[in-house]
């Protein structure tokens, strides 16, 4: 019986090992470009999977047990395990959910006995990859359809993108005017008639959010943290910042636009995305195999058919479900309400992804020093 593993772990920060960046690029992101409107550019989601491209694999013949650390969202989770269920039926595929420095705590832990409780990772963003990889406890596999992923993977097959997040603005409509509040990431920063009245994801528990202050931060220097600071941005949960757009506390926040979709799609919010003016921050978030010397099962054969299916079409069609964009160039649609996946990401701002594993602590403190985060209760 597969089982969904939830976490109330409070998270840590972990220092991070230089590495070397093996990372293939896909297409280069061109410079930002003015907002779009996002009524007349969304992509067309009535898009389906053929049936040709949904064709799953016979894996009867797998069996044994696969243990997944994710940082994905509960529900999107259940709905994957439930597919996996009819996918590998002799497999058992168990879950463990947290954020990624939560999984970033438990892992450092674990690495104490040189043996993980995981076979296979997937967390927010790749720095953590090239930690891993550093330490010699991730295994390579050659997916067999890279000529088809969006953006950067590692050449050698120590991990690859398994969805792309999007760092986005939101508003509320039924309260503040589009036009009177910043539409980029730098005016969310310095436009002072803001104050006290914006929020944004801690960053030293998300991997999405550290990855967005680190390509903030590229783009716009230590300044822009005595900004945020400045600004008394509030470092909360999405669905605390949610909330508070809905009853007016909040004027607009920083946050991952599935959140946002949802919310819209589940609740029939009016909450609307912003894609920032300067840029979306687009997040590869990677999967990735630990090594049978150090992996819980072992079973590394088994775990390489995971993560393919993860990587098909098929499986991409969950993560699209989960309101994340697919990491495939033959996905025929955005998740529900998006903009086109090919328009954010050639507007994307980049992001360093060796900066934000050499300067991890430094970026942390950093942002600590500058911007208040409440104490955990």
């Amino acid at each position: 019986m597969k089982r969904l593993l939830s976490v109330l772990l409070a998270s840590a920060m972990i220092l991070g090992l230089a590495a070397c960046n093996k990372a293939e690029n896909g297409a280069e992101p061109a410079p930002a470009t003015a907002n779009r409107t996002e009524s007349s550019e969304k992509e067309n989601t009535t898009g389906t999977v053929t049936e040709k491209q949904s064709e799953t694999v016979d894996n009867s013949a797998l069996s044994g047990k696969v243990v997944i650390y994710t940082s994905m969202y509960e529900d999107i989770i259940e709905n994957i395990d439930s597919k996996l269920e009819e996918v590998f039926p002799n497999v058992d595929v168990e879950f463990f959910q947290g954020g990624t420095g939560t999984i970033q705590q438990k892992v450092a832990a674990e690495k104490d006995s040189g043996k993980l409780g995981a076979d296979i990772l997937m967390v927010a963003e790749p720095a953590y990859a090239l930690e891993l990889m550093a330490d010699n406890y991730l295994h390579p596999y050659k997916f067999s359809e890279t000529d088809k992923l969006i953006g950067e993977y590692d050449k050698d097959g120590y991990w690859y993108p398994v969805r792309i997040l999007n760092m986005i603005l939101a508003y509320n409509p039924e309260i503040t005017n589009k036009e009177d509040i910043p539409n980029s990431f730098e005016d969310f920063a310095k436009d002072t008639a803001m104050k006290s009245s914006l929020s944004m994801s801690n960053p030293l528990t998300s991997g999405s959010a550290y990855a967005s202050i680190v390509a903030l931060h590229s783009k716009y220097g230590d300044d822009y943290f005595k900004e945020l600071g400045a600004q008394q941005v509030m470092v909360e949960s999405g669905s605390v910042a949610l909330t508070k757009l809905e009853t007016g506390e909040c004027k607009e926040v920083m946050i991952l636009e599935e959140s946002v979709l949802k919310k819209r799609e589940e609740e029939g919010s009016k909450l609307e995305v912003i894609y920032p003016a300067d840029g979306t921050i687009s997040v590869s978030s990677p999967i990735m195999i630990i090594n049978d010397e150090h992996s819980a099962n072992g079973n590394a054969a088994v775990a390489e058919a995971v993560e393919e299916w993860f990587l098909s079409v098929e499986g991409q069609e969950y993560i699209v479900k989960g309101w994340m964009h697919s990491v495939r160039t033959d996905y025929p649609s955005a998740p529900y309400d998006a903009l086109a996946t090919a328009d954010i990401i050639k507007s994307a701002m980049p992001i360093d992804w060796q900066k934000c594993l050499n300067e991890r602590e430094a970026l942390r403190s950093l942002f600590q020093d500058n911007v208040q985060i409440p104490e955990k209760k």
